[in-house]
């Protein structure tokens, strides 16, 4: 800090050196002398204000823009919904209550939409048309007339059976 000010007060004091000789060599113009002096001055003093701020906060190393396009090589966050319901799927092939009172009213929301949707079927009037649509095992889970379970902690369905339900839910067409 102490060398800014030093260099500014060494710049000005240049300048009314020049004023004094100007104003020597060439006398009768002194307001003008005057005016192009308070300038340098002003200069100086703008100049030293500049730099001592820019050496208090030094600039940032790189630009916004250039931050915002790096890439970011951190692991891709997952959607929460997939989690949940990748939970869900492992939940339902553990036990019949979490496949009956959990994954079933997915599974049925999605049959429903899709049926109508693609087909113009109502899942809950049945019938060969659905149950062909649905497939053998998606049928069984979704099907409005399946009983809940008795025992809470009996085996759920299969990993693979859960598979297939779900792959023949989305191929529905």
């Amino acid at each position: 800090m102490k060398r800014l000010l030093g260099g500014a007060v060494l710049g000005i004091g240049l300048a009314a050196i020049v004023l004094v000789v100007v104003h020597a060599a060439a006398p009768g113009r002194g307001a003008l002398e005057l005016d192009v002096f308070v300038l340098v001055a002003g200069a100086f003093g703008v100049l030293t204000a500049v730099l001592a701020t820019r050496q208090a906060f030094p600039p940032a190393e790189g630009s916004a823009l250039a931050e915002a396009l790096e890439r970011d090589d951190r692991e891709q966050e997952r959607p929460p919904d997939l989690e949940r319901t990748e939970r869900l799927l492992t939940l339902a092939s553990t036990t019949a209550f979490d496949l009956h009172y959990r994954l079933r009213p997915i599974l049925r929301e999605v049959a429903e939409q899709r049926l109508a949707d693609r087909r113009g079927l109502r899942l809950d009037a049945g019938g060969a048309q659905v149950e062909q649509a649905l497939g053998e095992e998606l049928w069984a889970l979704v099907r409005p007339d399946r009983v809940a379970p008795d025992r809470r902690f009996e085996p759920g369905a299969a990993p693979d059976t859960l598979e297939r339900a779900v792959e023949r839910l989305e191929s529905i067409a």
